[in-house]
């Protein structure tokens, strides 16, 4: 127990306050913002890159067969404009929020960023056309660079006053028009200078260096042993109260990078390449919320106490759509010692044992990040792959496995303080008062 302590003001004095500057950091936040905005996105190009396989599934008679069949060229389409262009959207959603946040023009600023992002990608073909390969994923890392760049300049540029003034009574929409001229020729000049730069000194584009550069980091979310360790600390910060938010800057991009490769994976008729996205996470290591804590809410729904029963059943339906705050600090799980190895441990290993079966080709890879639509059918939408729900039901035997004992715990030692309470005659002012009579029988 002191050994807790320690390590929980070690915690608190080190780790969760440099956890609470990194969440709140603008550029993590708007980088973290842009990528949950990409979800309709990989959503829309997941469900039409499904969709052609269904005639596989039934009769290429069948009128659904064939009016799929007939409008395939259509359901390509959607995928090339929602996850072909996912480096794009990106570019856009980052400079958004960060153009938000400091108090921007957030139409000129996404202007910018559109410009120098398309600068920065742009490979014409040798017929003349437009190449739409750094649009995607590759393009992803480009957005983000790129997003930040733009925008810090626009915000230089206007606290350095490098901006037309226009007299007042000028309509705002007329001097943020003039506003924009002399940021808008520096910004163009910076990245026509740069794109200069890459082709002839380096000979590549920033889509393609990056993806050389960061290969390591990206590569190491295909081995699972690295997810695991990431997710530890995941567990780990949850168990301490810290959202796992503040690694989605980190995370979230390797994830939409991910899907969007698996699902042209899929389209191509390819071998499904990564595991780690946010429908798989979601779907396993999030299964009925971090720390696969429905172990826990079933063994409260099974204790000798009232008190425990009422969580539980509170905590149940919650927990089916990923939702476990209620067990988490009603039990509570949050800073209980008890609970540090069934929900940092088990959570983690538990959590995980999913992903290692699909990276071991036991479960089929995803392809869709599915809404939130409970569980069980979360795991089955991600790869259509019924073995999902059998590593769900996997999962569900192990968390009550650990999760038991330790509640036990907790509950025995509960029904020892109840009984003591219960053999004391006299209430704590009747004692004190028998104690001040200092009656000798």
């Amino acid at each position: 127990n002191d050994m807790f302590k320690k390590f929980e003001a070690f915690m608190n004095k080190y780790f969760i306050p440099l956890a609470h500057k990194v969440d709140n950091q603008i550029h993590l936040r708007a980088i973290k913002a842009g990528m949950v905005a990409m979800i309709p996105f990989t959503i829309i190009g997941s469900f039409f890159a499904i969709l052609p396989a269904l005639p596989n599934m039934l009769a290429k008679t069948n009128p659904i067969s064939q009016a799929i069949l007939a409008n395939e060229a259509l359901f390509d389409l959607a995928i090339t404009l929602s996850i072909g262009f996912i480096g794009l959207y990106s570019c856009i959603a980052i400079t958004y929020n960060l153009a938000r946040s400091y108090k921007l023009n957030i139409a000129g600023a996404v202007t910018l960023s559109i410009f120098g992002y398309l600068f920065m990608t742009v490979v014409l073909t040798k017929d003349g056309g437009l190449s739409l390969a750094n649009f995607g994923s590759k393009g992803l890392f480009t957005a983000m660079i790129v997003s930040i760049l733009t925008t810090e300049i626009y915000r230089l540029c206007l606290n350095g006053h490098l901006t037309i003034r226009m007299p007042e009574g000028v309509p705002d929409f007329v001097s943020q028009s003039f506003e924009m001229i002399p940021v808008t020729l520096i910004v163009g000049g910076i990245f026509i200078l740069a794109r200069l730069f890459f082709l002839n000194t380096i000979g590549e584009l920033p889509p393609t260096l990056l993806t050389k550069f960061l290969s390591p980091l990206v590569g190491s979310m295909d081995n699972p042993w690295a997810v695991l360790a990431l997710n530890f600390c995941i567990s780990l910060i949850f168990f301490f109260g810290i959202h796992s938010s503040v690694f989605s800057p980190i995370t979230r991009p390797i994830m939409v990078a991910f899907i969007a490769e698996n699902i042209a994976a899929f389209k191509a008729g390819q071998a499904i390449p990564h595991f780690y996205t946010a429908g798989a996470c979601s779907a396993f290591f999030g299964f009925t919320g971090c720390g696969i804590s429905i172990g826990c809410i079933i063994a409260c729904l099974f204790s000798k106490l009232k008190r425990y029963r009422e969580i539980g059943k509170i905590s149940l339906f919650p927990a089916l759509f990923g939702i476990n705050e209620p067990i988490l600090f009603g039990a509570p799980i949050i800073l209980n010692p008890i609970m540090f190895i069934p929900h940092v441990f088990g959570g983690a290993i538990i959590g995980t044992l999913p992903l290692f079966l699909m990276h071991w080709g036991l479960i089929s890879k995803p392809i869709f990040d599915p809404p939130y639509v409970g569980v069980f059918l979360e795991g089955f939408l991600t790869n259509g792959d019924w073995r999902s729900i059998l590593a769900n039901l996997l999962q569900l035997v192990l968390t009550i496995g650990i999760y038991w004992p330790f509640f036990k715990i907790i509950e025995r030692q509960e029904l020892l303080q109840e009984k003591a309470k219960e053999k004391e005659i006299f209430n704590a002012e009747e004692n004190k008062l028998l104690d001040d009579m200092d009656l000798d029988f």
